[in-house]
């Protein structure tokens, strides 16, 4: 800040004038003081330019604008009640398992697995809910899983099953198949349509049961090339046997065959016998033939000898019935042949018990 300073000039000139029209000499004056005057304070800004600084800095704020309305307060948001406990589960913890059942064949039969051991279903049991208790429907009675609704476990969490692959089927056509035995037929006109090859049967009076597949198996040797086209041949005891078929067994390039003879079972019959099922024990299937396709522009051919065409050693089971337990062996030797055919869940049936039914008759090859 300037300090201005101001020297009294105009009076001491003054009173210089005054002696010397008086004829007195002029006085010596004292050298003229000097005044330091305040620092001049700026003038105070007008009402209408007055601001004002914010304290933390920033942009200065007009104090002449009115200050905004302060925001109106929230009411208070009312408490919420408190929710109620739940109630605790005091139904039942245990879900039902029902015990496991057998498994049947298309033709009602208890189904065996290749080694003949009887097949189960596995067991039923009930399905949980969301909170993982066990599931009731609305008339009381468990809802029990299936393959696609397992429902959920004792977590609540959801069961996913496992999308399991289908496995390789290999079909087989047999059509105006011979079945010949070191070079003599012994069976023709057969006619299979295999959906899936699993063992394939010859039996030859005196020899056995011959079993044979494109897979190895328990007792079973190999035999290279032995699938070759349009024919099986093996060889057993020094006997060639052979079966051989319009169409192709599995495919252009020869395949190994895995053969076992089973000496202990025979059949009732004086003729060969071939077959084809799910097993490589006795007892085994034998199928009878389908009727073969005529053929165009041929003449029929005449009638074969009963005892080169392929009948059903056992008939079907009527629907809604099953076969019973294994009959008592003809003789020693001779493989038992299937029970039977009675209501399901008959006493005497397989993997059932009830009241016994009216036996049907047999047919049997080579009659």
């Amino acid at each position: 800040m300037q300090v201005r300073r101001t020297v009294l000039i105009l009076p001491l000139f003054a009173i210089a004038l005054t002696q010397i029209a008086a004829g007195q000499q002029p006085t010596e004056t004292a050298p003229a003081a000097t005044t330091q005057t305040p620092a001049a304070t700026p003038a105070a800004a007008p009402v209408w330019q007055s601001t004002t600084v914010p304290a933390g800095g920033g942009k200065p704020q007009d104090a002449t604008k009115p200050a905004p309305p302060a925001k109106p307060e929230k009411p208070a948001k009312p408490e919420k009640a408190a929710k109620p406990k739940k109630a605790e589960y005091t139904g039942p913890t245990e879900v039902v398992v029902l015990p496991p059942s057998p498994m049947l064949d298309e033709n009602g039969s208890q189904r065996l697995d290749p080694d003949g051991k009887p097949m189960f279903n596995p067991p039923l049991k009930q399905q949980r809910d969301k909170k993982g208790h066990p599931l009731f429907d609305d008339k009381g009675k468990p809802v029990y899983q299936t393959a696609k609704d397992p429902g959920y476990d004792e977590h609540g969490k959801k069961i996913h099953t496992a999308k399991e692959k289908a496995p390789k089927l290999v079909p087989v056509h047999i059509a105006r198949g011979t079945f010949s035995v070191d070079g003599v037929v012994g069976k023709a006109a057969l006619n299979y349509d295999i959906s899936d090859l699993k063992y394939l049967y010859m039996y030859v009076p005196g020899m056995g049961v011959v079993v044979v597949s494109n897979v190895t198996f328990p007792g079973a040797k190999e035999q290279k090339n032995a699938f070759n086209g349009n024919t099986l041949t093996v060889t057993v005891m020094e006997h060639k046997l052979e079966l051989a078929s319009d169409n192709g067994f599995l495919g252009k390039k020869p395949e190994s065959a895995f053969v076992r003879i089973d000496r202990e079972s025979t059949l009732p019959s004086k003729f060969p016998v071939v077959g084809y099922g799910t097993l490589r024990v006795a007892p085994y299937a034998w199928p009878g033939a389908k009727p073969n396709a005529v053929l165009a522009g041929t003449l029929p051919p005449p009638p074969l000898p009963k005892n080169l065409q392929p009948t059903l050693l056992v008939q079907p089971c009527p629907k809604g019935q099953t076969r019973a337990a294994a009959a008592v062996k003809a003789q020693p030797g001779a493989t038992a042949l299937p029970g039977p055919c009675m209501v399901a869940g008959a006493k005497g049936a397989t993997g059932s018990t009830g009241a016994q039914a009216a036996p049907v008759p047999q047919q049997n090859l080579g009659r």
